[in-house]
């Protein structure tokens, strides 16, 4: 079954009442429904596949692998590198992924702790695995954690969609982060809202 981003009336009234334009856009989109992958180890290991190449390359890669393992730990820590790469990504790639499996059944990162820890120690624990950044960090927060709070400086559409918002040319870091402070502590809602600005013009 499908499962998707909760958000509600008290997350949207605190956006309207911090950000008037933000708000505006809010009422003008109206609800939007972003899927979520509550298994964080599947989640992860869609994120590496993922990188660097588009979206259908990735579901046709995604597909295979999946037919493969069923995306388990165990099933996938069985396979070969040369196996994983033969689904259609680089040997790099297959490595970092037979890494986060093995990782995963060893319980070195054990991802049914998380819920217990803090957004901090989890991009910690998580871009201390090879192949792992920020970004993806970020991303397992909000698409997999849902955790209420995470905005990325390191997404370029969410740095597009705040541009388009509030009519700007450029967008440093400090600016970034003075507009994050209005949307905290439901900044997750927000990136929401800034990813579907940005397809706008």
């Amino acid at each position: 079954m499908e499962k998707y981003f909760e958000y509600g009336e008290t997350e949207l009234a605190h956006l309207r009442k911090s950000d008037k334009k933000l708000g505006a856009a809010i009422d003008r989109i109206g609800m939007l429904k972003r899927q979520v992958t509550p298994d964080l180890f599947a989640a992860l290991v869609d994120s590496v596949v993922g990188q660097q190449i588009s979206n259908k390359a990735a579901a046709t890669v995604r597909g295979k692998l999946d037919s493969l393992c069923g995306m388990e730990a165990g099933k996938l820590c069985a396979l070969s590198v040369e196996e994983i790469q033969a689904c259609g990504m680089s040997m790099r790639k297959a490595g970092y992924i037979k890494n986060i499996a093995e990782i995963a059944q060893s319980k070195t990162v054990d991802f049914a702790t998380f819920h217990e820890k803090t957004d901090k120690e989890i991009i910690a624990t998580l871009t201390a695995i090879k192949g792992v950044g920020v970004w993806t960090a970020e991303m397992l927060l909000i698409f997999s954690l849902e955790r209420p709070d995470v905005i990325s400086y390191g997404d370029l559409a969410i740095r597009r969609g705040m541009m388009n918002l509030y009519g700007l040319k450029e967008l440093a870091k400090d600016k970034f982060q003075r507009y994050a402070k209005r949307y905290s502590p439901y900044s997750s809602v927000a990136s929401l809202y800034l990813w579907e600005l940005s397809h706008t013009d």
